[in-house]
């Protein structure tokens, strides 16, 4: 009887064992990717929602895979808007791309996605709402007039700071103008993006 009880227990603990293993391993499977983005401001991270804009999601994390962050600025900074990056190297030369990836703000919003609130990344466009390639931005305020609508294509947002937040604050604060081809809204102490990591 001893045996039995020792045999019968051993089986509970094995099942016990699997489900927590397969568990786990469900739980890592669905945690959404995060990438760090280490600057001269400092570091933050951000994480990024493949089950609410798979298009813009593959876009972005494929460009952190090329590297092609990496050396970029923050070309683009306004303290009560928004800071916009991804797009010029520190000299302001405007990096090659990919083809534009397709618009996805009213999809990700229909899947239970952000609107554009502070802290929340998005895709960085022209007047064509499908014209996103690399550059990207992080609201610093509510921003309702770029969300998705019936009537407004909007801005997919597709991922949120998770960690560093003060980070985009001070990005955010630091005074500005006139820079490279542009005439206003540039940091006039470069903020460099050293690099941009997938850690998850």
């Amino acid at each position: 009887m001893k045996s039995t009880s020792f045999a019968s227990g051993r089986r509970v603990w094995l099942a016990v064992a699997a489900f927590s293993l397969m568990f786990g391993q469900a739980m890592a499977q669905s945690a959404p990717p995060k990438v760090k983005f280490a600057t001269s401001a400092g570091d933050f991270v951000v994480e990024v929602y493949p089950d609410k804009a798979p298009k813009t999601v593959e876009n972005f994390l494929q460009y952190v895979k090329d590297k092609h962050y990496d050396g970029t600025v923050f070309h683009r900074v306004i303290e009560n808007f928004m800071i916009q990056g991804g797009g010029y190297d520190a000299k302001y030369a405007e990096k090659k791309t990919r083809a534009p990836v397709q618009h996805e703000g009213r999809e990700a919003l229909s899947k239970g996605g952000d609107k554009n609130v502070v802290g929340t990344l998005a895709m960085a466009r022209t007047n064509d709402p499908n014209s996103a390639s690399s550059q990207f931005f992080i609201n610093v305020k509510d921003n309702d007039f770029l969300n998705p609508s019936a009537q407004a294509h909007g801005y997919t947002v597709f991922g949120k700071v998770v960690s560093g937040m003060d980070v985009v604050t001070k990005i955010k604060a630091t005074p500005t103008g006139p820079g490279g081809p542009f005439p206003s809204d540039v940091p006039q102490t470069p903020i460099l993006i050293n690099s941009a990591t997938l850690i998850k």
